[in-house]
């Protein structure tokens, strides 16, 4: 930027001629001057707030079906968002373009929305000082993340050895799939408060599915694993241990009988079993849900609305984890949430605009999928936290029952109605697990499961999982102990 212009304050007939040196496969502390200005030029107009998010992504994915490599899918995307605020209300606008008149543009597009125009020519344009570039990509030792990742050939080899494990390992197969997926992303939020801030993200999944037949006998079952942060995560998968998983599984329910419909006592196993707690009840303490007046825990902060053996948790910090990030989208470290203790509600998961449209306080769980789309109120990490009993206990608890050892896919009502599959499920006679079931489907609403979850075992394990909402598709981890629901109405033949 000339020189001249520090000398007297910035006019907006000058900004046409301004110049920026940032660097453009980067984003670092030479960003600072152009985010500046653009964030003066929309609070000189009248904005409220006003937030710009960047974003850089390496994405790749490579399936293997049997034997033959059918897929490698890579994609590169850049591009920035715009948020503007006047009072509660606020609009997002996105671009491609990150020089600076394309920055520039979408900001105005975004004022325009919002019923702001740009003042006279000789307007003075304030200066905004961003704080100094907190940067966790740097601070965290992440620059060296991408190039350390495995090439486009491991993946391959990788997969085609695995989808050989499970050839091995399974009987009656009908298909074998192995899939791997890389994404990086280089984000950097400015915004009018001060916030400068990059992070470099690192997430990888990879997992199995299994297809078995014979005659009219058919099973289907599922595994993947996730992980943020280290490149040699594919390299050190133990795919024979998962082949040999998923091919127990898949025989077990090859032949398994059809569950009778009724209402039962249920045990959940750990893990992905706290997909129920994230869809039923954890969307619902997200402020996106009271602000719409969708959630039947809305008022009821400081009350009881689970048993008092629950406690649950929402945070990005687990080592690894799915969900784990240094920073949330809009430039806020990320912390640790308590949500139920001890069955008492405490805090809600909120963003910026949550915050202020519900009082709530910010959690640091503003999130998005990218650059295309504005940030929300959104899960991280969510379990339900292990309890004092053993899961000995918990099956000992139970005369007759279903174990529920692995969760499929389902859908959740706007307030809490849910309706899940499961892949693999037992029999539960006389405390001890008899004979496989399948064709059982969970069924209830949120505020009355969670009144019934009334033990945890001490056992907790966390699951990687995709999660779907109005800021588009983000990682998170689900998790639990092994919990007993006292009795849920279980779907079947």
């Amino acid at each position: 930027m000339p020189a001249a212009i520090f000398e007297q304050p910035l006019r907006l007939e000058q900004i046409p001629s301004l110049t920026y040196s940032a660097t453009p496969d980067r984003f670092d502390q030479t960003w600072a001057a152009p985010l500046a200005t653009l964030l003066g030029l929309g609070r000189a107009v009248g904005a409220d707030f006003v937030e710009f998010f960047l974003e850089r992504k390496n994405y790749i994915s490579c399936l293997a079906e049997d034997d033959t490599i059918t897929s490698i899918s890579p994609s590169l995307v850049s591009g920035a968002g715009v948020r503007v605020f006047k009072g509660k209300a606020d609009c997002y606008v996105s671009t491609n373009d990150l020089s600076f008149n394309g920055l520039k543009a979408a900001l105005e597009k975004g004022l325009a929305i919002m019923g702001l125009e740009l003042p006279g020519p000789h307007s003075h344009v304030p200066e905004l000082n961003l704080e100094p570039l907190r940067d966790y990509g740097t601070s965290r030792a992440k620059e060296n993340w991408l190039a350390s990742c495995v090439s486009m050939q491991t993946m391959g080899d990788v997969l085609l050895e695995a989808n050989a494990a499970l050839a091995k390992q399974a009987t009656h197969v009908q298909a074998r799939r192995a899939a791997y997926f890389r994404d990086w992303q280089e984000v950097l939020v400015a915004s009018s408060d001060g916030t400068f801030a990059r992070d470099i993200r690192l997430t990888q999944s990879v997992g199995y599915n299994l297809l078995c037949a014979d005659g009219e006998h058919r099973s289907s079952i599922g595994e993947r694993l996730g992980n943020t942060g280290d490149p040699s995560f594919l390299t050190a998968w133990d795919y024979e241990e998962t082949a040999a998983k998923v091919a127990e599984s898949a025989g077990k329910m090859l032949y398994a009988d059809y569950v009778e419909s009724g209402s039962y006592p249920v045990i959940m196993a750990n893990h992905f079993g706290g997909v129920i707690f994230h869809e039923a009840c954890g969307h619902l303490l997200e402020t996106t849900q009271i602000e719409k007046e969708t959630t039947p825990f809305m008022h009821k902060k400081g009350q009881k609305v689970a048993n008092e053996n629950l406690t649950a948790w929402d945070e990005g910090l687990s080592s690894e984890a799915f969900g784990t990030i240094d920073m949330d989208d809009e430039g806020m470290p990320v912390q640790r949430t308590l949500l139920i203790e001890n069955g008492i509600l405490k805090n809600f998961l909120s963003d910026r605009a949550g915050s202020m449209r519900t009082g709530h306080p910010r959690t640091g769980s503003g999130r998005r999928q990218g650059y295309t789309h504005a940030a929300a109120s959104r899960m991280r990490n969510t379990y339900i936290a292990p309890g004092d009993f053993t899961v000995d206990e918990l099956f000992a608890s139970v005369d007759k029952g279903i174990y529920c050892k692995k969760m499929g896919g389902g859908s959740v009502g706007p307030t809490g109605q849910f309706n899940f599959s499961v892949d693999e499920a037992y029999l539960i006679e006389n405390g001890k697990i008899t004979k496989p079931l399948k064709g059982a489907t969970l069924i209830g609403e949120a505020t009355g499961i969670m009144n019934k979850i009334s033990m945890c075992s001490n056992d907790i394990s966390l699951a990687p999982g995709f999660c779907g909402s109005v800021s588009g598709s983000v990682y998170v981890t689900v998790g639990q102990p092994h919990i007993r629901v006292d009795d849920i109405t279980v779907g079947g033949r």
